[in-house]
């Protein structure tokens, strides 16, 4: 199949585009040209690259024509953020492509009800990103059920993978944490360290994106959620990281109004927003349609990237 990856040397885009090669699928990668990907391999020499800035493109009101011309029959875009952005992009693509696949949020979910959080849970997003997320899905699964429009929409939980900092057990993402447990040195957490972050690999990430492609007719219409098999709690979190790193766990917990009161504002808020959605999604609807099977735990995840950053020096 041909297939137009929007954002295809991105975090997830550099797993899925060469994923998508390698499963024999004729490639074209939409990105800025800004940087290289952060994986390397053969695959790429097989990729076609358009070099596209498409915040310009769409005030030109271009980009969408721009893809609608690589004649691609799967589109997926990995860098959509506002429901303009979509609509523009789904003008120009319908009746001319057999399958669009968008990168959502588990975000979309707001506060949680029922856990593992399902599907079909009602959206009640907060915070600006998480509202223009479950807008933009809102939109495009309406034009699924009502004008036929072939769209799927994957909701990644927090990406991890070697080169970026994942979030750490405080809920941040400050590197420093990890090298505190490497010591073995006591660390902080808000409250009592049971709220929870739901990790995914980017390469369990890409898998599910190529198999959603392959599985067009059990995808289209549809969304799913595409991270690990089980969300963590922040306690339990560190506590196998201290043990990963051989040292006994030291943990202590401070209501969150002083908790902020220890680390920079930067790293409240992230923390903030992290403990206040406390992802815990479930993804048997992906298993069972698409035969989504994420290879990573969210701590074999999280190691893989702290061994990464080790050797970068990051983590000292």
């Amino acid at each position: 199949m041909r297939v137009v990856v929007i954002g295809g040397t991105g975090h997830i885009g550099s797993s899925l585009t060469p994923m998508l090669v390698k499963s024999g699928h004729d490639v074209t990668c939409v990105s800025r040209g800004l940087k290289q990907p952060y994986t390397d391999g053969p695959a790429w020499q097989q990729v076609k690259h358009v070099v596209l800035d498409r915040s310009a493109e769409e005030e030109a009101g271009r980009f969408g024509e721009h893809i609608a011309a690589l004649s691609a029959e799967a589109v997926v875009d990995l860098t959509c953020y506002t429901p303009e952005s979509s609509a523009q992009l789904v003008e120009a693509l319908r009746g001319r492509i057999d399958h669009l696949l968008h990168c959502g949020t588990i975000w979309v979910h707001g506060h949680s009800v029922e856990v593992p959080t399902t599907e079909t849970a009602v959206r009640e997003p907060f915070g600006d990103y998480g509202k223009r997320k479950a807008a933009i899905e809102r939109s495009l699964l309406d034009a699924a059920a009502n004008d036929g429009l072939p769209v799927t929409v994957l909701h990644p939980g927090h990406l991890v993978g070697a080169g970026w900092n994942p979030i750490n057990p405080q809920g941040n993402f400050n590197p420093d944490v990890f090298s505190s447990i490497l010591h073995g040195n006591e660390i902080t957490l808000p409250n009592i360290g049971m709220e929870t972050v739901h990790h995914v690999h980017v390469e369990d990430v890409a898998q599910a994106f190529v198999r959603a492609i392959e599985c067009r007719s059990a995808a289209i219409g549809e969304s799913f959620h595409v991270v690990s098999a089980a969300a963590l709690t922040l306690r339990g979190y560190a506590e196998r990281t201290f043990n990963y790193f051989g040292q006994p766990a030291r943990i202590r917990f401070m209501p969150f109004d002083e908790w902020r009161e220890t680390v920079t504002e930067k790293d409240a808020r992230s923390t903030w927003d992290h403990i206040a959605h406390s992802p815990n999604c479930s993804i048997a609807k992906a298993c069972e349609r698409l035969g989504y099977a994420p290879r990573y735990s969210s701590l074999e995840a999280v190691q893989e990237s702290v061994a990464w950053l080790r050797q970068a020096g990051t983590v000292k």
